[in-house]
């Protein structure tokens, strides 16, 4: 079946799926993302733990960081459950500390994550910049990701129905891609990439919701970056040539951005080895400031094939 959902109704999924329950005592609720498939995307349970730390901060306070490690791949299907311990209370700064738990069957529920979130109350104070903006083409002059997606899956063989249903999923953050990604081509190329996105259609205004523009700016922050390790390589997880997982999540929020504006994600890979890829992100406005940085590694591994043990 078709999915006709519009834009509005998309990002109104994302809102719904961004939002936590408040249970009580510290802990919140996140919802499950509506036919979800197999492993939860990192990027979900990262955005709706930082969204667990915004709900229980002191008033007044903004995320300025957060760190997170992946312990277990989470289950589609089942809620998640976010303890929140309020480690430090400060007049300048605060601390949230969440884990991160789902229960499988009749299973003690296990630790799929922790994350440390690092509030600020803010204020006006020296300021400098040494980023410049990468000079890309703008996102007017790039396709749709999901344009190419098709392409993708249309010059592919023996592609899984689960597979093209994933790829072909309408998506409430749109991407265009001045690079080719990792599963775009199968010729090694330098460790970079830039990517621009934003929601498909507005968010409430960020004077009036910034902790949800963060949470979608944390949520998107998943997309590419590990795959920026696998370039150098001509491997790709679409093509059944790898395995990987996240292994730990950091970004840094510089300054207010809306999430439904564009925004250049700008990636690279500094290293591999050891199974593991390193990946850094810069996220900038139009105006060429930038507004996050990121950092995350994770493992990333030749797929055996049939012949090897």
């Amino acid at each position: 079946m078709t999915d006709t959902k519009t834009p509005e109704e998309l990002v109104a999924g994302l809102i719904r799926l961004l939002t936590v329950t408040d249970k009580g005592d510290g802990r919140f609720a996140g919802r499950q993302q509506p036919g979800g498939i197999g492993r939860v995307f990192g990027g979900q349970v990262v955005a709706q733990a930082l969204q667990a730390a915004q709900a229980s901060a002191p008033d007044g306070m903004e995320a300025h960081s957060l760190h997170a490690y992946f312990l277990r791949g989470g289950r589609e299907g089942i809620d998640i459950d976010y303890s929140v311990a309020a480690d430090f209370d400060g007049r300048s700064f605060a601390n949230r500390r969440v884990v991160a738990r789902q229960q499988v069957g009749d299973d003690e529920p296990s630790a799929i994550l922790n994350l440390t979130a690092s509030f600020q109350r803010p204020e006006e104070g020296l300021e400098h910049a040494n980023s410049v903006m990468p000079d890309v083409a703008p996102p007017e002059e790039l396709l749709p990701d999901s344009e190419l997606r098709k392409r993708f899956l249309d010059a592919m063989e023996n592609v899984s129905d689960v597979q093209r249903s994933l790829m072909l999923r309408p998506r409430p953050i749109e991407m265009r891609t001045s690079d080719k990604l990792h599963w775009m081509n199968a010729e090694p190329k330098p460790p970079a990439a830039h990517s621009w996105f934003r929601t498909v259609a507005p968010l409430p205004a960020i004077k009036d919701n910034s902790a949800l523009h963060r949470a979608v700016i944390a949520y998107a922050s998943d997309f590419t970056l590990l795959g920026t390790s696998a370039l150098p390589h001509g491997l790709s997880w679409a093509r059944g040539e790898l395995k990987g997982a996240s292994l730990d999540h950091a970004i840094w929020f510089h300054r207010p951005a809306r999430a439904d504006e564009w925004l250049l994600y700008a990636t690279d890979s500094p290293w591999s080895g050891g199974g593991r890829g390193f990946n850094r992100g810069r996220i900038f406005n139009r105006d060429g400031q930038l507004v996050a940085s990121v950092a995350q590694e994770g493992v990333i591994r030749r797929a055996k094939g049939k012949d090897e043990t």
